[in-house]
């Protein structure tokens, strides 16, 4: 799991990164009258925003346990990063779709292309150190899985989502690029109008990814069948166990999994053996899997035990 100080690296340094990148996004805009240019612009002031508000869920997040939230507020990360992705489809996606037909509707003659080069070099300069941070986060515990496999099985949206933000702004920048270049090369002005669409695709592309990710998150989402397979396995190693059912699990954060055990011990224990036994099988447990910060065990011999008595 990559530390919180990694993660919130990452966020800062997106943040500042789109911050810088807006205003001279819009600036250029003004000065060309770029739909293209003035997409990126809305893409990376909403980045800014989207930061802030995962900012705001890990810091939600990490609030301990109280009264009023007895298994603590973990989950306000997932609210937050689903908040994100709305926006993102929204605002991101739909205003750089709209953009693009108006400018395929009403084209803006072609002038200097030379603010817009200075600002997407700029803009990727930036874009590339923040992506690099993220990416930095986002391999904290990679190991030597996929991308594609770390990115499916990641439940930390303060890492994945602001490096798939960082990555469809490279993207981006790269087809706004694109769209400025060959709309002077060919001398054709829709050309522009047709990249700004591409990033509104894009962005929605990514939102709905974010989408399905956190609306997972959120409803309750256990941990892998091979971690599964491993828990039980533990479980079954230790002494004075007769049977153990299935593991239940559910995600509360991305470092707080939920885990409840129905165990049935050796009928020769008595309640305090059993106690006991109790208390170290969750030592056992957390030792190997940290996350696991809540463990509810149900021993059906001590239950058996009190009904007959």
């Amino acid at each position: 799991m990559s530390s919180p100080g990694s993660s919130k690296l990452a966020i800062y340094g997106a943040i500042a990164a789109n911050v810088a990148i807006a205003a001279s996004k819009f600036v250029a805009a003004y000065f060309t009258g770029s739909s293209a240019m003035l997409s990126e612009g809305i893409h990376s002031l909403v980045d800014s925003g989207n930061g802030g508000l995962i900012l705001h869920g890990v810091r939600q997040a990490e609030k301990p346990a109280d009264k009023r939230h007895p298994f603590g507020r973990s989950k306000e990360l997932y609210f937050w990063a689903l908040i994100v992705a709305i926006l993102v489809f929204s605002v991101g996606g739909g205003m750089s779709f709209y953009e693009g037909i108006e400018h395929l509707k009403n084209p803006a003659p072609l002038s200097d292309p030379t603010w817009n080069y200075w600002v997407l070099g700029l803009s990727l300069l930036f874009e590339g150190i923040s992506c690099f941070l993220a990416f930095k986060a986002f391999n904290a515990d990679r190991g030597d899985a996929g991308f594609w496999d770390t990115l499916r099985r990641s439940k930390d949206p303060s890492v994945f989502a602001i490096l798939l933000e960082d990555l469809a702004a490279l993207l981006g920048l790269l087809i706004a690029l694109a769209g400025v270049y060959f709309g002077h090369l060919l001398n054709n002005p829709y050309l522009d109008g047709a990249a700004s669409i591409a990033i509104g695709l894009l962005l929605v592309c990514v939102a709905l990814f974010l989408i399905y990710k956190t609306k997972r998150l959120l409803v309750g989402t256990g941990v892998d069948d091979e971690t599964l397979d491993a828990i039980e396995a533990l479980v079954r190693a230790q002494p004075n166990i007769d049977q153990v059912g299935p593991p239940l699990t559910s995600y509360l954060g991305p470092a707080d999994v939920i885990l409840a055990l129905d165990v049935e011990f050796a009928h020769h224990l008595t309640s305090e053996e059993i106690e006991h036994a109790i208390d170290a099988l969750q030592d056992v447990i957390r030792a190997q899997y940290p996350e696991m910060k809540r463990i509810f065990v149900e021993a059906k011999s001590l239950s058996s035990r009190e009904q007959t008595a």
